[in-house]
This record gives C-alpha cells, structure tokens and sequence, in this order.
C-alpha cells in the first residue's frame, strides 16, 4: 500500500530530526496539580515521576489567573448554561453574548473601537495578515519575529517583503524606504515581546518612522503588532507594549491563552478593519470559536485585571521578576534584562544547554531549553517564565538549584 512507502519516507525524515537535535520528542504529559500552599506556589506532577513534584517556570499563564477558584467558578457557570461548545462556525449560529460582551471588554480594555476573537493568537496572526494583503502590498518584518508572522508572510504572497536587524530602527527606515514605489500598501509587522528573549519592540520609534513614510504609500504604512506575550504581562495596567512605550499602532493582537490564562486570541483595531476581517478571514469564518465558557472565563480574568486586586498581581509579578533577574546576575548568570516575566538565561552552547536543563528537571524544575534552529547559533538559552502564581520561596528555590549546578560544574 502506497502509505507505507509513506511511511518509510516519514520515518527517514524524522530519524534526520532526531540526529540533528531538533526533534521536539516525547511531550512531557502533566497528570496533577497540587495547589499553592504555605509559602509555595502550585506544584505539578509529571507522568512516570511519581509524586514528585515540579515548579513550572516554562509557563505562559504570567498572572496565575488558569488555577484562580473564581476563574473556574466562572468558566463551570457558562458550560452549565450553554454547553461545552459552541457547535457551529459564528456567523452560522456560532456566535453567543459572551462572545460578542468579551470582545466589547477586550476593545475597551486596549482603547479600540472594535475586537475580534480567532481560536488561537497564531491563527489570529494569519487571518489579519493573509487578507490585508494584496498583490500591491509590501511587508516589512522583523528578523526575529514569531514563527506565525513568517507563515503568514509565505501564505499571503506580497509583492516585495524586507527583513530588518531585530529591534533596528535605523534598518527599519532603510528597508522601508527601500520598498517605496514596490507597492501601494505597506504592512510593517513585528512582534511586541519577543517570546525567546524577553525584549520588547520600540514601538513608540517604530511608529514615528512609520508615520514619516505613510505619504509614500497610497494605502499607507500599516503598522501590525502581535503582543501575545506582553498584554497583561506589561505596563503599569497591563496594557502591553503599547503602555509600556507609550503609543498606539494601527492594528493590535493579542492572546488569552497567555496572561489571562483561558484560550483563544484577539485582534483589536478600527471597526471598518473589523469588519473587513469578520467578512474576508477564512480562519475566522470557517472555524468554530472558542467556546462559551472559556470567554466567560476571559471576561473574568479581565475584569481581575482591570481592579485594584490587578494591579497588585502585577506588582507582585513584577517582584519576583526582578528578584530572579538580579539572583541570575549575582550568581554569574548572563540575562537579557527587563521588565517582561520572561527571563532568558543565556547559555551559548546547545550541550550545555540540555545539561543545565536535564539538572533542572532532576531538581524539580521546569524550565525550557532553547537550541539552535529555534534560536540563531550562539544564542542558546533556557527560558525561565516567571509567574504571579510564584513566590518568593519559590525563587529561592530555584536559584538554589542554579547555585549548586554552578558550584558542581
């Protein structure tokens, strides 16, 4: 049969991944979680662990709010009344009030006229980018963008597209002006935290060299910007990139599988720019939404957020950021420091690297090994992701374990 000469062809294929190490291999399967207790934050159980017991700092839920009690309580309420999901494609019979009362909160919660949600932030990226492209439209990217960007790029086929050093401004003008006359809109994209990384986009200067070039375009400069990781993670409210560099861009997406720890991604912008999507995105218009419950889960994560008790979540995520930032340092450490809960320790060595991650996981801590392809060679890295769910024992910990490594090898 012809799928076992598939097979075999298969099988070469991802033997080739494995000897060059990119493999992502067996996923790590989480059977329980313990609660926080005492001075320790939740603790996780691994299948073929046992009762050991893990901290995860390789997570992306920032603010804690996926093992809130009131997070649940609002989720269980919503599929009690509405089921478990939706059971069609929204503009079908998809759409519930909770769909379209999460999307008012989200546009109001990021000063837009008008949001729209897609089942994940990486489809998201693609049903923005793929149908605001023409084949008049130049794309102009950062070098170290998503991964979802870069598809969203190949599919949509522009006219010209232009690759700036990462966070380079100055290299973002000359690529822009480079593209002048190659095409009547030009859609400048990146993201707002880079997750491998911690950094954030200077988007307050990206948008004022974007503005000096808007003439040049007949349908203007379009600035996108996918701030997954740093909406509700950034800023002194948790407004993101765009409060921490003080401006505003063009089109804004986001995620609630992240901070607001639920599912689904957003995106915000004009309500004519909205409407244009709802009606020409085909992730959208032929995928199911996120169900009912997980927006009524989003809507009180939010609104958790945006209350006196938020800003003190953020605070204290700030916290322990900081403390685990300067632990790394005064241990030797090499980071990228900044205000963002991801914090990279930089190893530069793919051998190292697994070791350092492998002592981790026999101490008891999750963490996320970062090798060449995924980042350029002589970046490697372990991702710590801190969390609001973290406490200050749990930090100790941590850099215990990364003091005893030091000390040992």
């Amino acid at each position: 049969m012809s799928v076992q000469r598939l097979n075999k062809v298969l099988n070469q294929n991802l033997n080739a991944l494995k000897e060059k190490g990119t493999a992502k291999g067996k996923e790590m399967v989480i059977t329980d979680v313990k609660r926080a207790e005492g001075k320790k934050g939740p603790r996780y159980y691994i299948e073929g662990e046992g009762d050991k017991q893990f901290i995860k700092m390789n997570a992306n839920s920032y603010l804690g709010m996926s093992l809130r009690e009131d997070v649940i309580a609002a989720e269980e309420e919503a599929a009690k009344r509405f089921g478990a999901g939706p059971g069609s494609v929204r503009f079908i019979s998809g759409t519930y009030a909770p769909h379209v009362e999460l999307e008012k909160k989200i546009a109001s919660f990021l000063g837009r006229e008008a949001a729209m949600l897609f089942s994940s932030a990486y489809v998201t990226s693609l049903g923005v980018i793929v149908p605001l492209t023409t084949n008049e439209t130049v794309f102009v990217s950062d070098e170290l963008n998503h991964n979802c960007i870069i598809q969203a790029m190949r599919l949509s086929r522009p006219a010209a597209k232009a690759i700036y050093k990462h966070n380079d401004m100055a290299d973002l003008e000359v690529k822009l002006k480079e593209c002048v006359g190659k095409g009547k809109r030009a859609l400048v994209v990146t993201d707002g935290i880079f997750s491998m990384r911690g950094d954030n986009a200077p988007l307050d200067k990206l948008v004022k060299i974007c503005e000096q070039y808007d003439h040049e375009f007949d349908e203007g400069v379009i600035t996108i910007v996918d701030d997954s990781h740093g909406i509700g993670a950034l800023g002194k409210t948790g407004g993101g990139t765009e409060q921490y560099t003080n401006c505003k861009v063009d089109i804004l997406i986001g995620t609630l599988g992240k901070a607001f720890g639920i599912n689904g991604g957003f995106v915000v912008a004009s309500a004519t720019i909205v409407e244009y999507l709802r009606e020409t995105a085909p992730m959208y218009v032929y995928s199911n939404p996120i169900t009912v419950s997980e927006a009524s889960a989003a809507m009180k994560a939010i609104d958790i957020l945006n209350s006196p008790e938020g800003l003190k979540i953020l605070e204290h995520l700030g916290n322990m950021t900081r403390k685990f930032e300067g632990g790394l340092v005064e241990l030797g450490y090499e980071t990228i420091e900044g205000p963002h809960p991801v914090v990279p320790l930089m190893v530069r060595d793919t051998q190292k690297t697994t070791e350092l991650v492998k002592y981790l996981t026999e101490n008891g801590v999750l963490a996320t090994g970062l090798n060449f392809p995924v980042v350029p060679r002589g970046d490697e890295e372990i991702r710590f992701q801190i969390s609001a769910d973290h406490t200050e024992a749990d930090i100790d910990y941590v850099l215990g374990v990364l003091k005893q490594y030091k000390d040992t090898h």
